[in-house]
């Protein structure tokens, strides 16, 4: 039985993560992508501390895909390093694990 994972990716954009997240549920590899448009990062990179506003998606997909989605992200992604994080989900309601299941691809 694959696992469930979720998998959020930062960006600059969030028409830029919309647009992505689009592809990702057209070509399969997430069933469901939640856009939150504004976020606030603080982190540090080359040596200063930044803090920027940006955009969060938290897509719902299986665990298998993740490989295939760091892919795309890396073709794809404005930034050199991209956020991109997978987290097992622990639980599910049987019916939405049915549906995103449904929704992916099982490759």
């Amino acid at each position: 039985m694959d696992e469930l994972v979720d998998v959020t990716i930062s960006a600059e954009s969030a028409d830029w993560l919309a647009s992505f997240t689009r592809e990702l549920v057209s070509d399969r590899l997430a069933a469901c992508g939640n856009v939150i448009p504004a976020i606030r990062s603080i982190y540090r990179w080359q040596g200063d501390i930044s803090d920027d506003a940006e955009a969060l998606v938290v897509l719902h997909t299986r665990k298998s895909l993740v490989p295939k989605i760091i892919e795309r992200a890396n073709q794809k992604h404005p930034y050199d390093t991209p956020q991109v994080i997978a987290v097992p989900v622990v639980d599910v309601h049987p019916g939405y694990r049915t549906w995103v299941l449904d929704s992916t691809d099982d490759q």
